[in-house]
């Protein structure tokens, strides 16, 4: 019987299929003698119908004619054998996605055998088995449209009863393996994008639409895990946690961005769903309580993770009504969530709640702002303002820091908090400012509605009559709403209260938005003025700055304008002492270089940084844990940071004197150098002294070193200077060329510590730092994070000299040309650390594109 399944014969014939289909029909029981020809014949079926499909119609009309899905049904039946089963649903697939004729995909579903398979109850504890079984029914879905998803379907009075492939397909929708949960995704969404209306009511009515619900329970459960995540990296931070901490992010935002699809689809009830169930068992009872200042409990996760979890759903989630009452939320007590928190999770979550170390530390401070219950507001001395708002507006609150409305509190973390709640509460700030489904009056309430909309909208009013008076369009007094401002809040609120039963009894709901505003811009300065936070925060916060206030400094009162010149004078004299630093022949690019970032990052449409940062563990130096404090590299991190925060504090001062920001910061130009100075002497060119450099031995000492044990060489030594470079050199004397060397070992002079050794008074010893640093090279950058720290330490050079008078003069030399290196930028920067000079500088030089290769001098005050 099986020789003739091998005899010779066209393998693409309709003989072939005929033969197969023959042999198929004798087989009355599947075994181990015959289950390798049925797996081969399933195979060569699949082939044969996708062949004929192209090319020949009689392939199919035989497949039709026979009744061959009947026949793989039948063989269904009989075997026991896994593989028999893992081919059948591989045949299936390959057949339903390479069909390409409506007629036959008709005939595939116009009978119950694909309903048939999709309900038969497969052995499922073999894996492969069900990768095969969701493999087959995505392909189904993947030829649905509003005819033939119709012939997958039961019906009664024209509403779907029965609708086996999407009921099968979400049980597997929480699966532990990702492949199987993106495959069923891909299939639901196949279904709601059809746009059948029976079947969208099938979907969104009892039981089926406790998938939605579902669906927010396992997301729930995901942003627990991240959680989790995030405690450990801050306890034991690395590469690894970082790469687990951002594997999880991918998860959870895909999650949030399958939200995002499936209300696309239109469905008319889907988007209700999700709002309410996201609202309801994932912000009112997990995220908003978990915003409390004081230690959170195990049924919590921490402040930083809801911080991030809020802007990922604003963000991504786009419903109108989901922004709008998380907005309202906002001006609601932490203790109306707390309440919901407690009787809705109680014993429900456990065991993943955790008190974030940083936030911890500064524990104290936000409880000693809770206590005082205060946000205090000065409106007195703007520009514009009327009488009556010469006067301190106060929030006074007697009460503890649960019932501080929940914008109180993203602003008391912008005051006290640590750098990663600081970066949550701007990054929720930004989100709210870019979610463009919140309602403008929302943005005006909550005090953080761009300046640049309140105009428009006034301009607007003002065009078609609305506004009394041409003045107000530019008051700072305007608001866009004024009598029952609160409307779109008050319905909101009342919402919260009718269908969620959150009550908000705070009396800063009746307060004017202005004041909200300039509780904002006080959190704001007030950040601009601490000292504990990153240049990298602190440019998020120059960013919020500048989309609230676009144009000038109107809004800013007396107060706002000296505290941040009392931080931008206390920033000039800690660059002052960077001038005399270990790395000052780079300050003036690394200046020119941050300013054009900083520019663009607080001038962009959006933040610099993505929401998932504040996730990830703070990194203050990378090497402060495996080099001493001292060296070099750590003091140029240190360098690179302040600069950062003086080039932010000098342009917000220049905004608010209501200027535009030059594209380049004002630095002087070189000088030519005098003949008298020892690099002109020299006869270096402009480019500097390189290797195999000759040079005129003009006040060289000779000396001598050893770069290696027992072979001491012999060398002129020489310290010069030009503009804002340094080196030390060692020359080799020309024997045929008097007072004439070749240049064989060059060092930075910068950075150098010049210091007599306390027992021999003819040695001196010097300080060798790199030529650059490693992580300003974006060539280098690569390299630089994959290197071991401990391998970057600076040099010692010991350099013995003939006597004590010559080391004296060789050290009077290094500190003579350091002078003169740190004063030429100083010079040169003068202008930048002068604003009322700077008003009638009209020529900045260019700034250099390249680090300069030379060097600078070290200071003890790093």
């Amino acid at each position: 019987m099986w020789f003739s399944f091998w005899r010779s014969r066209d393998r693409f014939s309709l003989d072939e299929l005929r033969h197969l289909t023959y042999q198929l029909m004798k087989i009355q029981i599947v075994n181990e003698v015959n289950k390798d020809f049925v797996v081969e014949a399933l195979r060569s079926i699949a082939e044969l119908i996708t062949y004929g499909d192209q090319h020949d119609p009689a392939f199919f009309e035989f497949f039709m004619e026979k009744q061959v899905m009947g026949e793989f049904v039948r063989i269904l039946k009989i075997s026991r054998s896994v593989t028999v089963s893992l081919q059948l649903l591989q045949t299936m697939s390959i057949m339903i996605q390479n069909l390409k004729s409506e007629h036959a995909i008709y005939y595939m579903f116009s009978n119950e055998h694909i309903n048939y398979l999709i309900t038969y109850t497969f052995d499922f504890r073999n894996e492969e088995l069900l990768s095969y079984y969701i493999s087959f029914l995505r392909a189904i879905s993947g030829k649905l449209n509003k005819n033939t998803i119709s012939l997958l379907v039961k019906t009664r009075n024209d509403e779907v009863v029965s609708f086996p492939l999407y009921v099968e397909a979400i049980r597997y929708a929480f699966q532990e393996e990702n492949m199987v949960r993106t495959a069923i995704r891909a299939l639901t969404l196949n279904v709601y994008h059809v746009g059948d209306e029976s079947v969208n009511r099938y979907v969104t009515t009892t039981p089926h639409a406790a998938y939605f619900s579902n669906l927010v329970t396992f997301f729930r459960k995901q942003c627990i895990n991240l959680n989790g995540l995030v405690s450990d990296a801050s306890k034991n931070p690395g590469p690894e946690s970082t790469s687990s901490i951002l594997v999880a992010v991918d998860e959870i935002e895909d999650n949030l961005y399958y939200f995002s699809d499936v209300i696309s689809a239109g469905i008319p009830d889907v988007g209700r769903l999700i709002t309410d169930n996201i609202l309801q068992h994932l912000i009112f009872p997990l995220l908003l309580p978990s915003l409390r200042m004081e230690a959170v409990n195990e049924t919590q996760i921490s402040a930083v993770t809801s911080l991030y979890l809020l802007c990922c759903i604003l963000r991504i989630v786009k419903i109108k009504d989901l922004a709008n009452t998380v907005a309202a939320s906002l001006f609601c007590p932490l203790e109306a969530f707390i309440k919901i928190s407690e009787t809705k999770l109680n014993g429900y979550i456990s065991g993943h709640g955790f008190t974030h170390e940083r936030e911890q530390s500064d524990s104290d401070n936000l409880d000693t702002k809770v206590e005082s219950g205060s946000l205090r507001v000065t409106t007195s001395n703007l520009p514009g303002s009327s009488q009556s708002h010469q006067e301190d507006v106060a929030l006074q609150r007697s009460c503890s820091g649960s019932s501080l409305a929940l914008r109180e509190v993203l602003l008391s973390y912008v005051n006290n908090g640590d750098d990663m709640l600081v970066l949550g509460s701007l990054s929720v700030i930004a989100t709210l400012l870019q979610t463009k489904e919140l309602d403008e009056s929302m943005l005006d309430a909550l005090g953080i509605l761009p300046q640049r909309k309140q105009h428009k909208k006034l301009l607007l009013q003002s065009l078609v009559g609305e506004g009394s008076d041409e003045e107000q369009l530019f008051s700072p007094e305007s608001s866009l709403i004024r009598d029952g401002f609160n409307s779109e809040l008050d319905s909101y609120l009342q919402k919260l209260k009718e269908q969620y039963g959150v009550l908000c009894s705070c009396p800063e709901v009746a307060a004017s938005p202005r004041v909200h505003r300039f509780q904002v811009l006080d959190a704001l300065v007030n950040l601009f003025c601490r000292s504990n936070i990153s240049a990298e925060t602190l440019w998020d916060g120059g960013w919020a700055l500048r989309q609230l206030l676009p144009y000038n400094e109107t809004e800013f009162n007396s107060h706002h304008l000296e505290l941040l010149k009392d931080s931008y004078r206390n920033c000039i004299g800690t660059l002052l002492r960077e001038v005399k630093g270990f790395w000052l022949d780079l300050l003036i690019t690394v200046l020119c270089d941050e300013w054009r970032k900083c520019k663009r990052a607080i001038e962009a449409s959006s933040p610099r940084r993505e929401p998932k940062y504040v996730l990830l563990p703070l990194q203050k130096s990378s090497f402060e844990e495996v080099i001493p404090v001292e060296s070099s590299i750590v003091a140029g991190e240190r360098m690179c940071e302040l600069v950062k925060v003086f080039v932010l504090l000098h342009q917000l001062q220049i905004f608010s004197l209501g200027r535009a920001l030059p594209d380049q910061p004002p630095i002087l130009p070189p000088i030519d150098v005098p003949q008298s100075f020892r690099a002109k002497a020299a006869g270096l060119g402009v480019l500097g002294p390189k290797p195999g450099t000759e040079l005129r031995l003009v006040d060289a000492v000779p000396c001598r070193i050893s770069f290696e044990r027992g072979k001491e060489r012999h060398f002129r030594f020489l310290a010069v200077s030009m503009e804002t470079s340094g080196w030390v050199l060692l020359a080799e004397e020309l024997p045929l060329k008097q007072h004439y060397g070749v240049v064989r070992v060059t060092a930075p002079l910068a950075g150098s510590n010049p210091k007599i050794d306390d027992k021999h008074a003819r040695w001196l010893h010097l300080r060798i730092r790199p030529s650059t640093l490693p992580f300003l090279d974006s060539d280098k950058r690569t390299t630089y994070a994959k290197v071991n720290k401990k391998a970057l330490v600076d040099g010692r050079w010991t350099l013995a000299f003939s006597d004590e008078y010559s080391c004296k003069s060789a050290l009077s030399m290094i500190l003579e040309e350091i002078n003169l290196q740190s004063n030429e930028v100083e010079r040169r920067i003068r202008p930048l650390l002068d604003l009322e000079r700077e008003v009638n500088f009209s020529s900045p030089s260019p700034c250099p594109l390249e680090a300069s290769s030379s060097s600078t001098t070290p200071s003890n005050s790093l």
